[in-house]
């Protein structure tokens, strides 16, 4: 995992964590909009973009990852942890290993109840199309179910064409298989959850069991937004909303 650091370290730190597919970049217009005011990292996940040569295991891993960033890094304590997707993710088991890791956190879209034949389709449908990830024209189908804006195609792209086979599979597996820790009733963070009303019904469901299951978390439901729209497309919106959270 590489770590991508932006402002000033004597400022309170916030760790951006990206969804599947996706790069630090994703988060370049939240860096601008707040590195004069905090020191904002943002983590490549394994598998994606310039870590394209390493290969992506599991949840439980980025965690681990992340984990022992902070500690090594920022005193063992962050002011905001975010993360979109299978960012969010990772976010949900980071803070249920170190339930005092963050001060707060933001979880976007996050899948905590698995996916039953998320293990079975998998692979086969990776070996049938994984070429087409090359493709500028399948990137293009890609990158608007993923909401990502048009002026971060190019880099998209770019970085599609880095993503190896077993990480997509990995990734996939990670992301389908991935429930509820038993410890995330712990979490000592203040916990803001959201999910768009236009997400599958099952995202909805995993945003009510994180609200009911993390004491004192907010949920918010964006109105008309799909899976990952709203820090990826209501950039400004999300800003606001961490400024007031």
């Amino acid at each position: 995992m590489i770590f991508k650091e932006f402002g000033n370290k004597n400022m309170p730190t916030i760790v951006f964590i990206h969804g599947g597919g996706l790069s630090w970049w994703s988060w370049k217009r939240h860096i601008e909009a707040l590195k004069n005011d905090y020191f904002i990292v943002a983590p490549i996940i394994d598998g994606h973009g310039e870590a394209g040569d390493t290969t992506f295991i599991s949840i439980q891993k980025s965690a681990e990852q992340v984990i022992e960033y902070i500690k090594k890094s920022c005193n063992g304590k962050v002011f905001l942890l975010a993360g979109l997707s299978i960012g969010a993710q990772i976010v949900v088991e980071v803070l249920s290993r170190e339930f005092s890791i963050a001060e707060n956190a933001v979880i976007e879209s996050a899948l905590v109840y698995p996916i039953k034949s998320t293990t079975a389709l998998t692979v086969p449908m990776f070996n049938l199309c994984y070429g087409l990830i090359k493709r500028r024209w399948f990137a293009k189908l890609q990158a608007k179910s993923l909401k990502i804006p048009d002026d971060l195609f190019d880099e998209y792209f770019k970085d599609s064409l880095k993503i190896s086979k077993e990480s997509l599979i990995n990734i996939s597996l990670s992301n389908g298989n991935y429930s509820i820790p038993s410890t995330a009733c712990n979490i000592k963070s203040k916990t803001l959850i959201i999910v768009g009303e236009k997400e599958l019904s099952i995202m909805k469901k995993s945003a009510s069991l994180l609200h009911d299951t993390i004491k004192g978390s907010s949920l918010k439901v964006i109105e008309k937004a799909g899976h990952g729209e709203f820090s990826l497309v209501q950039t400004d919106k999300y800003i606001s909303l961490l400024r007031q959270f």
